[in-house]
């Protein structure tokens, strides 16, 4: 029994300790990350040709989740309305939580999926073939080079994505209830106006700003130091989409609270 105990406590220490050496990386890396972001050389040709590949590539999958998310959620909140024959009322809850939710979380969840896992493959592979290493050799930071516009680009095109989720979900709700629920649309708009503010709006996107740095930072720290060849690539790609995915939701709660208390 003592040998399994300390079998056990040995197995836990482990985990502790390779969690808080994690932290301690990944708290370093954010220094390094912050300290090149406000020194020279600024990399706009990175950081813009980062927007295209973070912003424009994502752009037809926001726009297609988008319509059918804003489409279903107003189908079942229509059905609970229709009860009540408060139908009219189904744009504006669907607005509401498009704006304070579902669109920064969702979008959060789209451009982890798309970019932020290419992301940690790209700076993975280059770290297993040795290539961030000849960059150091060289006397280019890699962290200035590769990470710091990918962070810059994704904490950026999140607040512009999640504004287009937020104002195609809307359109998807309306066609919606055009079609399937008779909803007036002078009606939908005035709900829609009453019940969803400007302040709505702007805690999403402020949810979207944080959530693209956080996808961004994770899938480049996971990446930047993969190990094991191209085994390695792919676990580093796993984990930055599951940790990212996991801390997203676990922020977005404490930012709700933070914003509901405010």
């Amino acid at each position: 029994m003592m040998d399994v105990a300390l079998r056990g406590l040995e197995t836990l220490g482990g985990v502790v300790r390779k969690q808080v050496i994690g932290l301690g990386r990944f708290t370093l890396l954010l220094q390094e990350v912050f300290f090149w972001m406000v020194r020279p050389p600024l990399r706009i040709q990175l950081i813009f040709k980062q927007f295209e590949f973070v912003g424009n590539k994502s752009l037809s999958i926001v726009t297609l989740s988008s319509l059918f998310t804003g489409a279903v959620l107003g189908l079942q909140i229509g059905k609970i309305f229709g009860i009540f024959k408060a139908e009219g009322l189904m744009g504006a809850a669907t607005g509401k939580a498009l704006a304070l939710e579902l669109a920064p979380v969702m979008c959060g969840f789209i451009v982890t999926g798309r970019a932020g896992a290419a992301m940690a493959a790209e700076i993975a592979t280059m770290r297993v073939n040795e290539q961030l290493d000849a960059m150091e050799a060289m006397g280019v930071s890699p962290v200035s080079y590769l990470i710091v516009p990918r962070v810059i680009a994704s904490t950026l095109m999140m607040p512009l994505l999640a504004a287009i989720f937020l104002f195609l979900g809307l359109i998807g709700c309306y066609i919606l209830g055009m079609i399937m629920f008779k909803v007036d649309t002078s009606v939908f708009v005035s709900q829609l106006q009453w019940l969803v503010w400007v302040s709505d709006i702007q805690k999403g996107l402020v949810k979207a700003l944080v959530f693209g740095f956080i996808l961004s930072t994770i899938a480049c720290y996971k990446g930047f130091y993969a190990r094991g060849g191209a085994k390695g690539v792919g676990e580093a790609t796993t984990q930055a989409v599951v940790a990212s995915l996991l801390t997203i939701l676990i922020v977005d709660f404490f930012i709700s609270l933070v914003q509901m208390r405010g």
